[in-house]
């Protein structure tokens, strides 16, 4: 159970700083442009990327390319089911014009319904776990270089 508590205490985490971030830009009327989401991708990165190294720091003889992408990847699940779910609750239960003023500012002119906002939430959220995962894993994998390895 040690184990999983590192990335599940570190998707916690993670969730929490996406959710203060999206209300932080509510607060300021900018929760409904799509831009500022890629900031998202880099929080992700940072929950990630700690998750990973104190793993590493934690179990050095034990730590592998796998062992830490396992680790990458069940901290940014659990930070995309928390925003996630969070998402879901905001858009229905504390601000039900959120969902109207969003597809406005993105102008497709698609009748998505929360549904669909809800599941490329949570798509956007995984796939940026699978690609932020693999770039923190370049950083911490075991070089080919005998020097490196040491």
């Amino acid at each position: 159970m040690k184990k999983a508590s590192l990335p599940i205490r570190f998707g916690l985490v993670t969730a929490a700083v996406l959710i203060a971030y999206f209300l932080i830009l509510a607060l300021f009327h900018k929760h409904t442009n799509p831009v500022f989401s890629f900031f998202n991708a880099v929080i992700t990165a940072f929950g990630i990327y700690e998750a990973v190294r104190l793993m590493k720091l934690q179990e050095p003889k034990m730590f592998s390319y796998g062992e830490g992408f396992k680790t990458g990847l069940i901290t940014g699940f659990i930070a995309t089911l928390f925003f996630t779910v969070f998402f879901l609750f905001y858009a229905t239960a504390l601000n039900t014009d959120f969902l109207p003023e969003l597809l406005a500012v993105m102008n497709g002119g698609l009748d998505a319904d929360i549904g669909m906002v809800t599941f490329v939430v949570a798509i956007m959220g995984l796939s940026t776990t699978v690609v932020s995962t693999l770039a923190v894993m370049q950083i911490f994998k075991k070089s080919g270089n005998v020097s490196q390895n040491k």
